[in-house]
């Protein structure tokens, strides 16, 4: 927080006894917290609600904290900040944990499949045979996209980045479905939610399409979710496309690893602009553009084109010395997590499934080998691990995706389509919540305070 000079500043905790996890979540909604933390402000004392979750850390009730002190907290980027209640995914940076609902992401990225995590997503609990069969005809039956919406896509220029065309086009669908945007209805909710899902690998496959010059592909719903996606990408009308078994598991392995990672920026971007009320594509929206920055979703495509400077494993020893430098504009991206002080989780899934596509697709890369050796060396040298650089999901994803053939404008607009079902269960669960408020974060203002205005000519 910040603090006046006169302040005392100082949080002591009570009690750390911990309740029962179902009783958990009522002491947390009705405020009625086993410890309370004191706040002491110049001579007065402040009772603090400490709300406990069913795991991580604990968290300060500021709710009320301006009423009671006239003051706010100061915390840039919200680093320590709750911004909401979520049951949805849960992170351990220190420990490289990351669970969706309750699972581990290496468990569902090698059991699961894409469209399975989403119903577990949307639904909090993992399908059963019948369920998912229901649910994956129900997303095969929005995958097309409202025919006028092609004339839209003619509109941009053949070179327009797929990331600002998705975009346009994501902002559009609500003025093509409006028997889904009345975000008060459960049902519109529903609707728009899976439209959304079903429609991302056409708008996205699109939007490859048309920066290529060929023709669109209508989507082929007797294809798996994610072997259409690859069909819309890289088939042709006139030839028939086969979907390689091991790209298609590892396009679905990169979809799931990418589908959620808790209050991130463009998660709390699709949050912030749905409680305003905004409609869902909107919304998605929102997040897309949030997405598209290179310190976000733009971080595979940084990461393979610094691989590709480097270029082979002889150059790498000079590359990490000017990593070091402070004085050296070079960065090693693709190590290191604004969340993850520890080897991210997705990174071991990726690493693995780098070699399956690589072997399936008899590829010889040396950026692979360079990547590889990189890894080894970084690993184990006393630098990175002070400064807890280990490898993200991001160093061998733009890898991967490369060798199936997307060029790197496809990559960010690949993670869109991957992380809308995680933006759409977070948008359905702020809506559900009676007690959401619309976002309005404060400022410590230090401008000009009152002053007059003066008259132009007097200036």
């Amino acid at each position: 927080m910040c603090w006046p000079s006169s302040a005392k500043r100082k949080v002591s905790r009570g009690s750390t006894r911990r309740l029962p996890a179902d009783r958990q979540a009522i002491a947390r909604r009705l405020d009625l917290a086993d410890t309370q933390a004191k706040l002491a402000v110049g001579n007065q004392d402040f009772d603090l609600p400490v709300l406990k979750g069913t795991t991580g850390p604990d968290v300060l009730d500021i709710r009320k904290l301006y009423g009671q002190t006239g003051m706010f907290t100061y915390d840039p980027g919200f680093t320590s900040t709750a911004s909401c209640e979520s049951s949805l995914t849960y992170i351990d940076g220190e420990e490289g944990i990351l669970l969706h609902r309750g699972y581990p992401i290496g468990q569902l990225a090698e059991h699961s499949s894409f469209m399975e995590v989403s119903y577990l997503m949307l639904n909090g609990e993992l399908p059963n045979s019948q369920e998912l069969d229901e649910f994956s005809r129900t997303i095969t039956r929005h995958t097309m996209l409202h025919e006028q919406l092609a004339t839209f896509y003619r509109g941009f220029r053949r070179d327009a980045h797929p990331m600002a065309i998705m975009c346009g086009v994501v902002g559009a669908l609500s003025a093509f479905y409006h028997d889904s945007t009345d975000i008060s209805d459960p049902h519109h909710r529903k609707v728009s939610s899976h439209r959304l899902i079903a429609k991302m690998p056409t708008i996205a496959a699109m939007a490859y399409k048309y920066s290529v010059g060929q023709p669109f592909l209508y989507p082929d719903n007797s294809l798996s979710y994610t072997a259409n996606f690859l069909r819309m990408t890289f088939g042709v009308p006139a030839e028939p496309y086969e979907v390689h078994p091991a790209v298609e598991r590892a396009m679905d392995r990169i979809f799931i690893l990418h589908a959620d990672h808790e209050q991130n920026a463009s998660t709390s971007t699709v949050r912030l602009a749905g409680s305003s009320g905004a409609n869902p594509f909107a919304c998605i929206a929102a997040g897309i553009a949030c997405l598209w920055g290179p310190a976000h979703g733009g971080a595979n495509e940084a990461a393979l084109n610094m691989l590709r400077e480097i270029g082979t494993p002889d150059r790498i020893k000079h590359y990490i010395e000017r990593a070091k430098d402070k004085n050296d504009p070079f960065r090693l991206m693709g190590f290191g997590h604004r969340v993850y002080k520890n080897y991210d989780p997705r990174a071991t899934v990726m690493q693995k499934t780098v070699r399956e596509v690589f072997e399936a697709l008899k590829v010889t890369d040396p950026v692979f080998e360079t990547a590889l050796q990189l890894e080894e060396i970084a690993l184990n040298d006393d630098y990175f691990h002070e400064k807890k650089l280990f490898p993200n999901v991001d160093f061998y994803s733009g890898i991967i995706l490369s060798a199936m053939g997307f060029p790197t404008t496809m990559f960010t607009a690949l993670f869109a389509l991957a992380r809308t079902v995680g933006w759409v269960a977070q948008w359905n669960e702020m809506i559900s919540d009676p007690g959401q408020k619309i976002g309005r974060p404060r400022q410590l203002y230090t401008g000009p305070t009152e002053r007059d205005y003066i008259p132009i000519e007097k200036r």
